[in-house]
Parts: C-alpha cells; structure tokens; sequence
C-alpha cells in the first residue's frame, strides 16, 4: 500500500527544512514528509567551505534543528531516500528503489548538484567538489598526505575553500576561466581587493586561465592549462556552479526555466504550471523584482528561507508572494563579506571607506538608484543599506561615500 502525506517535501537542505518548519509555524495540521538523499539530518551548508572544513565547527553545530525535533513535530524526516520520478497524475513520487510515495501537496527544493569539470580526468582520485558533509568529509580525509592545491572557480565556494586551505598550510593556486574572481556576483573593485588578499596569504591566483585536462594514472597528480603549463597537485576541488536538480519535475512535464537560467519556472507563490507541485531555492526560477523583473534562481539561503516560508503560507491559505531582497555572505580569512541586492548591471560604483583599513563598502547604482552594496567587515553598512536597496533610493554619490554619514540618514 502507497504511503501518503498531505505535503512531500522534497531535498533536505535550507529550503526543504525550512518549508517543514515553516508549515508547522503556521500551524498546518496535516502530515508533512521531508525526503533527503542524504543520509544525514538536515544541516547548514554554507559551513561547508569555511568552519566544517576547517575543523572549528563540528557537524551537530551545523544541524539546522536537533534529528529530535523532526520527531517532535511530526514531521516524517526520510534520510537516504533520492526521489527518481513524479507522478502528477497519481500525485505521487517514485524514490529510486520503486517505492510510491502518494502527496496532496509536493515542494520541490531538491537544490542542486555541483557541476563537475567536463575534461579529460575529471573523474580521478582526489578531485573533489564542496556541495554535501560526505563531500568535505573525503576531502578532508585525504587533506594530511596532500601538499598543492589546485581550486578551479573563483567564486565564493573556491575561494572560501582556498582560504580555509591556504590557512592550513597547504600551497594553493586558483584558476578562473574570467578575467576576475567573483565575476557573477560582485563588482571590479571587490574583485580586486580579494585576488590581493589571496596573494597576500600566498595563494597563486590565475585569471583567464581555462583547464584542457586533470593528469594522472588513478589519483590526480596535475592540473595542464590549455597554454600547456602543469599545476603539480595531489589535490583538485572544483568550484564552477551547480546543475540544479530538476530532472524528475521536467520528465513530469514541468516547465523548465529559461535558456541560460535552468531549474523550473515558478510564480510568485512558488507554483509550477502543474497542479499541486511547488519548487523553492536554489531550483527555483523567478521573476524577481530586485532584477528587473528578470527571470533568475538565487543560489542563497535567504532565498530558500524565504520562498520556503512564501509556499507553507500559501499551502495554509494565506494570501502571499514572494518579495524579498537578496543577500549573501562570504567568510574569508578574517573579512565578513555581505552583500545586500543584485549589482548586475550597475552603471556607477560608490567607494564608502578606505578598503586598506579592511572595513569598507561598495555602493552599486544603476541610473542613479541604489542597487546593492558590497560590504567587507561593515555591519552597520549591510543593515542600512538594505533600506537604501528595496526602496530603489536615490541617493547623491558624494553623500555616499562619506562613511560619517549613516546610511540610514540618506533614505528620503
């Protein structure tokens, strides 16, 4: 007989936990399941790159609720359960061993899987990816026998693992295929003031560098540039994006996201165009109001927290749609980075403090409006800005960079 759940929730990470949490805060009485592949209870992920793979947080400091409070709440958590198929029709998923697992409501928050490197050797021993705690653990297992580094991406992943490894020790070359670090997410400047941190804790970076093949027998032992030179590296972590996980809801009939975008389209109350099936975070691709009103996934877990709470709101009947600002973080060495909007496609750049005392921000505007703001070890700048970028504010450029002027004073 096929168990049933009033909800199926999909993926174990911040965006499918956060929907059980979410339901159960807003009272929804009916029976919730929560299926992971993982083997693990849900747990924070962007630790991962940072104080998981350091060693300064353990994994139970990670979890995102004790494994007691799934019990507790009645929320049926299934760990090592990978979802293969679903059917609209029956209301049903199929996990990959053949069991059917009937729904009333699915959420789709399967995230995504990391991309793996398309070269030759792409599949040898001590080339790894940052995506899961089985994925660090590996990776750290092998850490003590492991002299060079080679991280291909420099975008937060890379270099957040580049500066934990620099940290311990290990000699480190990055490799970007742009002519910049953190190109997808950040301005020039920004990207320049991190390429000289990594240099300066020794970590060689190569910009507009692109890999023709891993070498070695059966274990990486190099990294050949497409202008021939070898990186020696006993160790190889790829950084280069994730695929998300969408291949059951697209064989289902769901409608895919745009070319260049990827994942599912969903509205504003997170709904697929099939009947019944919701998708959230990292998968789910939005028209978002921050972008233009552009199509877009945001790989963050505000994005994920907030769409998470946007569908068990509308599951419960409550008239909601998704608008939030974007944010992120990164943590590197001893600089915070948090960035509040989307700069993409900013016309001007506002310099606020002085990036050698290693405090500062970066103002994005586009046709006069505050956009987004990049702000490294700047707290009290990341909380004001925030008003400044979903109001679209039109602030002077000179008040801006006057760091004595709070933000919160420019918002008119």
């Amino acid at each position: 007989m096929m168990q049933e759940f009033d909800v199926v929730i999909v993926g174990g990470g911040h965006a499918g936990a956060q929907a059980a949490i979410a339901l159960r805060q807003e009272k929804f009485g009916g029976s919730v399941a929560l299926l992971t592949a993982e083997a693990d209870a849900p747990y924070e992920r962007p630790p991962l790159s940072k104080d998981y793979l350091s060693g300064n947080r353990s994994f139970d400091r990670i979890l995102i609720r004790p494994e007691a409070f799934w019990r507790e709440r009645s929320i049926a958590l299934r760990t090592g359960t990978r979802v293969a198929a679903v059917d609209p029709a029956m209301r049903c998923v199929r996990t990959e061993t053949g069991e059917a697992i009937g729904y009333g409501e699915l959420i789709w928050a399967a995230g995504g899987d990391a991309r793996r490197i398309a070269c030759p050797g792409h599949d040898l021993a001590g080339v790894h990816s940052v995506r899961s705690r089985a994925d660090v653990d590996r990776l750290v297992a092998e850490l003590p026998a492991v002299r060079e580094v080679v991280v291909i991406g420099g975008g937060y992943i890379g270099l957040e693992a580049a500066a934990v490894l620099a940290k311990a020790g290990k000699a480190v070359t990055l490799v970007e295929a742009q002519d910049r670090v953190l190109a997808r997410v950040a301005g020039r400047d920004l990207s320049r003031f991190y390429e000289d941190e990594h240099r300066a804790h020794g970590v060689t970076v190569r910009l507009n560098e692109r890999v023709s093949c891993l070498e070695g027998e059966t274990r990486v032992g190099g990294v050949r540039l497409h202008d021939g030179t070898l990186l020696p590296a006993q160790m190889v972590i790829v950084g280069i994006g994730i695929v998300p996980a969408v291949a059951p809801l697209l064989a289902a009939g769901v409608a895919g996201g745009p070319a260049g975008v990827g994942g599912v389209l969903v509205d504003a109350q997170c709904r697929t165009d099939v009947a019944g099936i919701r998708a959230i975070g990292d998968c789910a691709a939005h028209a978002n109001a921050f972008a233009d009103g552009a199509v877009i996934r945001l790989e963050s877990v505000q994005n994920a927290t907030d769409q998470a709470a946007v569908a068990a709101r509308a599951i419960v009947g409550r008239d909601v749609a998704y608008h939030a600002v974007p944010w992120f973080w990164s943590d590197q060495y001893d600089l915070k980075l948090q960035t509040v909007g989307l700069s993409a496609g900013h016309d001007e750049t506002v310099r606020r403090g002085d990036p050698a005392s290693r405090s500062f921000a970066l103002v994005y505007l586009r046709q006069g409006r505050v956009i987004a703001l990049d702000c490294v070890n700047a707290m009290k700048d990341f909380v004001q800005g925030r008003a400044l970028v979903t109001a679209g504010a039109i602030v002077p450029p000179d008040a801006l960079a006057d760091p004595s002027l709070p933000l919160k004073t420019l918002l008119i």
